[in-house]
């Protein structure tokens, strides 16, 4: 029997639409899709597609509309659990999807423009594909934790701060991976690499943060 969850049948629409994004990716990009799922740990997926990348691409767009609805709905029951008890609230989760969808977008913007302005358009589109790669299984991994949350297990403090560690800890791969491979560029440019972390990685996710608390108000 499913727990009875406040405004259940719209998280259940939202993990319906992420579940056809998911499908579509694993139907459409087969091969691709079980590269994908080895990508911790494995170098694999990034040497071979990140060649081959678009700015538009089909498999990556599928899993980003996946990993904004699976991280909004997670926010959502956050906020409902550490921050403020509240009930479902359709405009505002809305609100929620958008701002984090567009603070997404922006930051990649930004940083693609950052690349042009000096000159290092390969060395940073390959990092954006090694990053956004990492936030899209992030994305997958938070789809079932969601459906656990709402249809079986009762959220808690400690439960939602774990499953952020595991988001954390997702994406550090990721950046590990990342400075791994740039090694001795990044250290030669120290200056404009903690530059940058603080101006397009730290900052965004504070900006996020606070999105996040402040949605209803």
């Amino acid at each position: 029997m499913l727990r009875n969850v406040i405004s259940n049948d719209w998280f259940t629409l939202f993990l319906v639409l992420a579940l056809i994004c998911l499908t579509l990716s694993k139907y459409l990009f087969a091969h691709r899709f079980k590269d994908f799922l080895a990508v911790i740990g494995n170098s694999k997926y990034l040497k071979i597609y990140a060649r081959d990348q678009k700015f538009i691409d089909g498999f990556d767009a599928l899993l980003y509309i996946n990993l904004i609805i699976s991280i909004s709905i997670f926010a959502y029951m956050s906020y409902a659990t550490v921050i403020h008890p509240t009930a479902f609230d359709l405009y505002e989760f809305f609100k929620l999807a958008f701002g984090i969808g567009v603070l997404f977008l922006i930051k990649i913007l930004l940083e693609r423009l950052i690349a042009s302005l000096f000159d290092i358009d390969e060395l940073v589109d390959y990092y954006l594909f090694q990053k956004t790669t990492f936030k899209n299984y992030t994305g997958l991994v938070i789809f079932p934790i969601n459906c656990i949350l709402i249809y079986t297990i009762e959220p808690n403090a400690t439960i939602i701060y774990a499953v952020i560690g595991l988001i954390v800890l997702i994406n550090l791969i990721g950046f590990f991976s990342s400075f791994k491979n740039h090694q001795k560029l990044l250290l030669n440019n120290i200056f404009y690499f903690i530059l940058y972390l603080c101006a397009l990685e730290i900052g965004p996710y504070l900006i996020l943060y606070k999105l996040i608390k402040d949605f209803n108000a």
